[in-house]
């Protein structure tokens, strides 16, 4: 992250980009288990594609299999979605709690 390997000021940044859906991060999707993780945010697409190799190498420290990696734009609502998250309905704008 960017907090990680970067000034404070950077790491304050890079949250507030990410609050207006502007920060890059890093989306890997394992096909064991079937998951999907965010990692981020960074200020840069550059800064994520340098830092994605050690998310690789720390999950397959932990067993995971067959990914898919991707630069992106985007704000995920959750950092890591695994195959029962996925399956559970999403709630309706209007039980929104504020």
């Amino acid at each position: 992250m960017v907090g990680d390997n970067n000034t404070t000021f950077t790491g304050w940044l890079a949250n507030v980009v990410n609050e207006i859906g502007l920060a890059w991060w890093v989306k890997v999707e394992t096909q064991q288990p079937h998951c999907i993780y965010y990692f981020g945010p960074f200020l840069t697409p550059a800064e994520a594609d340098k830092e994605k190799d050690g998310y690789l190498e720390d999950l397959k420290a932990e067993g995971a299999e067959g990914f898919d990696v991707e630069v992106l734009r985007c704000r995920p609502q959750d950092l890591t979605i695994d195959e029962e998250m996925a399956k559970k309905p999403l709630m309706p704008l209007s039980s929104a709690v504020p």
